[in-house]
């Protein structure tokens, strides 16, 4: 009846009677009974395997997933399309089973993986070096706060309004319990005011957060924050979506010193929200700051070509009190697929992905604007997502559209008061023009 909970009753008798308890209250006894349920657990009676194999089914049928909708939601997790190769490789027992690689001796397939993806990271955001991927963007950009802290001594970062929120919540967890302090700049048009930055950088300044697409999806010229940071002999940290570099200029010839962001766009399924990868590149001066680890390439004892981690910044391989990070793994399989689906694309596939995905918003865009109905929220260069605003509930209008069976827009007014009633739309390089047209058409008989 219980396959998995191999205990008798004659068992726990046995146990029981070993440590001298009565019974498995006993266990229990020195927390207070007030403390205590006082009944047992409203749960159902236990079923077998093929029975609760069947409950699961009905259970998740319930589920819609994004093959069961036409996603036009974005807001940090994008629908875009994954060639069939990543998952026959990562499925791999080679690499499904690996272990984080901890050590420097561990498999050479493994390490040159890592090295691989270090160096396509490298490139795409014009820095020297990368890690070999964080947990996810948010706290990719919270590791690089404290690298920007770490570097200038300094106590205090500033973060754009226009940064996405999850990651600007997150990055306030991480900084509040190392006494570091994260004061908000904000937003003109959609954009950094960059007004109102220039008056809040102080000698404690460590740095400054941009990111370009913004969480608006708008386009960014962070140059100029740049220069104020700079001036201040601070650092800039730049998040980006991956996917955007295909087309935009890079991070690294806007200035950057830090680059982070969300890889999840790069092969990895939207899964319900995880795991996700994120990544982090810097320029060669501030590499031995980086958390995480790096895999170099060196040459063996025969002279043949070999992989090596060089740079492993945790606490377990260095005195607790000069670790640059405690983080203790990196993203092995989400990177491999991050890995796989940058060799898939190469640069001209990366740059067709990013060019469909403008285009195709922008033709949304204009759809749903020229009937008056929906109006443009921000007058501002947007490269996936876009933001529109109009007299009707936004949460009706998901609702209606996902009777439809679409998954419409991000409700702004979740996460800011003064944009109630408006919607983020994303459109990747998978939405059709029947597609298009038909939340166009949805939208338009509101």
């Amino acid at each position: 009846m219980h396959r998995y909970i191999a205990n008798t009753e004659a068992d726990r008798k046995y146990m029981l009677n070993e440590i001298n308890a009565a019974s498995i209250d006993d266990l229990f006894s020195d927390i207070p009974e007030e403390l205590k349920l006082g009944r047992d657990l409203n749960l159902r009676e236990g079923m077998s395997e093929m029975e609760i194999f069947k409950h699961m089914n009905e259970m998740a049928k319930k589920n819609k997933s994004v093959n069961d909708l036409t996603c036009f939601l974005g807001a940090g997790a994008y629908d875009h399309y994954i060639p069939a190769i990543i998952k026959h490789m990562a499925l791999r027992s080679e690499f499904f089973t690996a272990y984080t690689p901890y050590q420097p001796e561990i498999s050479q397939g493994t390490l040159q993986v890592i090295f691989e993806y270090q160096t396509m990271i490298s490139d795409l955001t014009g820095m020297d070096v990368s890690n070999a991927s964080m947990y996810d963007g948010p706290t990719a950009c919270a590791e690089g706060a404290i690298m920007a802290c770490t570097n200038t001594r300094r106590k205090s970062v500033l973060v754009s309004k226009t940064v996405n929120p999850e990651t600007r919540r997150v990055l306030k967890t991480y900084m509040k319990y190392r006494n570091l302090e994260v004061i908000e700049v904000d937003m003109a048009d959609g954009v950094t005011d960059m007004e109102h930055l220039k008056s809040l950088v102080s000698k404690e300044t460590a740095g400054v957060i941009i990111q370009s697409p913004n969480f608006f999806g708008i386009i960014e010229d962070y140059t100029e924050a740049g220069e104020i940071i700079h001036q201040n002999k601070g650092l800039l940290i730049t998040y980006v979506d991956p996917i955007s570099l295909g087309i935009l200029k890079s991070p690294g010839k806007q200035g950057a010193d830090i680059v982070v962001g969300e890889g999840q766009s790069f092969g990895n399924g939207l899964n319900f929200g995880g795991p996700y990868l994120g990544f982090m590149a810097t320029k060669s001066k501030l590499a031995r700051k980086m958390p995480g680890r790096i895999v170099g390439e060196s040459i063996d004892a025969d002279g043949k070509r070999a992989y090596v981690l060089t740079l492993q910044a945790r606490e377990q391989h260095i005195r607790r009190f000069k670790a640059t990070s405690n983080i203790c793994s990196n993203q092995g399989l989400n990177m491999l697929m991050a890995t796989v689906y940058l060799t898939t694309l190469g640069k001209e596939g990366l740059r067709e992905v990013a060019t469909q995905s403008a285009q195709k918003a922008h033709y949304t865009f204009e759809e749903l604007t020229k009937g008056g109905k929906f109006k443009p929220l921000f007058n501002k260069p947007f490269f996936k997502e876009f933001a529109v605003t109009s007299q009707l509930d936004s949460g009706k209008v998901n609702e209606k559209l996902l009777e439809e069976g679409i998954l419409g827009g991000y409700e702004l007014g979740r996460d800011y008061e003064e944009y109630k009633n408006s919607l983020m739309f994303c459109v990747t390089e998978k939405r059709t023009k029947s597609e298009i047209d038909k939340l166009s058409s949805v939208l338009e008989v509101l």
